[in-house]
């Protein structure tokens, strides 16, 4: 077994205690989230690590749910990690078996062994190489922060470097970083104060961290409680949890910001993954560091949220009504009153520029993969298109025969006017008169 070098004094004396703060989970909130990822975990569902390191942190009550998902994960490890695993889906497959108490350096599953932690080193590498050359990442900053933590979490060699550079990132000015961006390197950046010695990178490192931090507080202030978007709010809160030493002595309101994820209906499992530690007051920093033999002390918090959450929320495990049974098919025109969305798909970016633009009727409540599906009907030559499965959800990859691409770092940007999505396709739900525009963009 891996003997993970962690400090863990250091760390968990950076991580601060909700209740110290006067924060309490949403009870509810907990309760819901909890029983939605554990049914996200499908045999014939892609494997989520976020949803394995998020049910771990919460100390759920369900190991069976852990056990298949895990062995899903292994099997997805030994299979597609030498090949075609970005560094960002390893670091996240590490920080998921580091949280079960597994040695990610003896990944072992159908007959087959890995050491993703070897492999970590050598796509870190290659990402940094890259951010020396051309000035960015192989893929996203975003999977830089994620490399930098996990590699720091088991104590294996590149964090340091792979921190410094995020941390500049994080100090120019040039170009904004998105909130997730800077949130997942706030966690990398933590882990890695607390393991140098060398007094200029602890510096740097507090620099940026003030920076970024006090930006959070300064959002939330200005936007009643929301850091980013509603998808943000996850990694944000993991960020201001973890790194208070950091902003003191500014407070942060962490029950504004719970009061804010409270009133939206999460439906992705990987955001509401991202959230529930947060809603415990536990961050990922904590992945190497649970007690696998025993209940932690997030377990307990959990019992206990679910305890109050079962007397005082209307019921929705098996005691809970039973659904309709009934699946009728009833016409169209019957079912949903039709609105119209006005769909534009637009490339001035590569090879022949073009932008075309259609009226679709849908029903009321449609979402806006319905508004693509019915556009390609309507004009396949102009509208057809392509789709993925992704963490996230359905990712539109390719419309018209153009398709986004990792070298060139492409993809289809939706917006609402001029408003760029929070949604994806499988989520947002455009209303009558809204104009949708697919534009192919880069990041």
């Amino acid at each position: 077994m891996l003997r993970v070098p962690l400090s863990i004094g250091v760390l968990l004396a950076l991580v601060g205690s909700p209740s110290a703060q006067g924060c309490a989970a949403p009870q509810a909130l907990v309760s819901e989230m909890l029983q939605r990822l554990e049914g996200s975990v499908l045999e014939d569902a892609s494997p989520n690590p976020s949803v394995l390191l998020a049910l771990n942190l919460a100390g759920a009550p369900s190991r069976q749910v852990q056990k298949l998902l895990l062995q899903q994960l292994k099997e997805e490890a030994v299979k597609r990690a030498p090949k075609d695993m970005a560094s960002g889906e390893v670091a996240l497959l590490v920080l998921a078996l580091l949280s079960s108490c597994q040695d990610p350096q003896q990944v072992q599953a159908l007959g087959l062994s890995v050491d993703l932690l070897r492999i970590l080193q050598q796509a870190t590498d290659e990402e940094l190489a890259n951010m020396e050359a051309e000035g960015v990442p192989r893929t996203t900053l975003y999977s830089v922060g994620l490399d930098a933590l996990s590699l720091c979490l088991t104590g294996v060699g590149g964090y340091q470097e792979a921190s410094v550079e995020l941390a500049r990132e994080l100090l120019s000015p040039s170009s904004p970083l998105s909130v997730d961006t800077r949130a997942m390197a706030v966690l990398a950046l933590v882990c890695t104060h607390g393991r140098t010695d060398l007094q200029d990178v602890q510096d740097l490192l507090q620099e940026a961290l003030s920076v970024v931090t006090n930006g959070f507080l300064d959002e939330q202030e200005q936007s009643g409680g929301l850091i980013g978007n509603i998808y943000s709010m996850g990694l944000a809160m993991q960020a201001l949890e973890s790194a208070r030493d950091f902003y003191s002595p500014r407070q942060w309101d962490c029950s504004q910001a719970f009061s804010v994820v409270s009133e939206h209906r999460f439906q992705v499992p990987t955001a509401m993954a991202q959230l529930l530690p947060a809603l415990l007051g536990r961050t990922y920093l904590e992945a190497a560091s649970l007690d696998c033999s025993s209940g932690t002390g997030a377990s307990r918090r959990l019992r206990a949220a679910l305890a109050a959450a079962t007397a005082t929320a209307a019921p929705r495990g098996r005691d809970a009504p039973a659904p309709d049974p009934c699946r009728c098919s009833v016409p169209l025109s019957l079912a949903a009153e039709l609105i119209t969305v006005q769909f534009s798909i637009i490339n001035r970016l590569q090879g022949k520029h073009f932008s075309y633009s259609t009226a679709v009727q849908v029903p009321a409540g449609a979402t806006l993969l319905k508004v693509l599906e019915v556009a390609a009907e309507e004009n396949p030559e102009v509208y057809s298109f392509q789709t993925e499965q992704t963490s996230w959800g359905i990712m539109v990859v390719s419309i018209h025969g153009l398709a986004g691409n990792a070298e060139d770092r492409t993809y289809w940007r939706f917006l609402s006017g001029s408003d760029a999505l929070q949604e994806g396709v499988g989520l947002y739900k455009p209303q009558d008169g809204e104009h949708i525009q697919a534009v192919f963009s880069t990041y």
